[in-house]
C-alpha cells in the first residue's frame, strides 16, 4: 500500500507542472487568465498580420521569396495551427474543447517565436 501511494505521488508530481490552469495560472509564464487571453490575442494578430504582409509582398511582383522565407512561413503556420484552429472554432461558434485549449496554452510561445523569426526574414533585404 505504501509503495502504491508513493507511485501516485510520483505521478502527480510529473503531471502538476502542466496543470497550472487549475490554480489560475496559464501559459509558460504563469499568467492570469485575462493576461494570457490578451497575450494569445496579441500573438494571433501578430502572426495573422505577417501572413497578410507576406501575401501582399508576393502580389507586388517585385518580391522574390527565398527558400528560407517560405520555410519560415510554413514553420510559423505549423506552430500556430492550434491557435488558428481555436480562433476558427470560436468564430464559427463551436466549442474548442479542453485538449485544444491546452494545446493553445502549450504552443502560444512557439507560435510567437516562429512569427518573430518570419518577421526578421520579411524585413531583411
Amino acid at each position: 500500500m505504501l509503495m502504491h501511494r508513493g507511485w501516485i505521488v510520483f505521478m502527480l508530481v510529473l503531471l502538476l507542472p502542466g496543470c497550472g490552469w487549475l490554480w489560475g495560472s496559464y501559459g509558460a509564464k504563469g499568467q492570469s487568465r485575462e493576461d494570457f487571453e490578451r497575450y494569445v490575442e496579441q500573438v494571433f494578430r501578430f502572426q495573422n498580420r505577417l501572413t497578410s504582409d507576406l501575401m501582399m509582398l508576393q502580389e507586388s511582383g517585385d518580391f522574390n521569396a527565398s527558400e528560407a522565407l517560405l520555410q519560415a512561413e510554413q514553420f510559423m503556420r505549423q506552430q500556430c495551427d492550434p491557435l488558428n484552429e481555436y480562433v476558427a472554432r470560436d468564430v464559427d461558434g463551436q466549442s474548442s474543447g479542453f485538449f485544444l485549449r491546452r494545446r493553445v496554452e502549450n504552443t502560444a510561445g512557439e507560435c510567437e517565436r516562429a512569427a518573430k523569426e518570419l518577421e526578421v526574414l520579411i524585413k531583411s533585404p
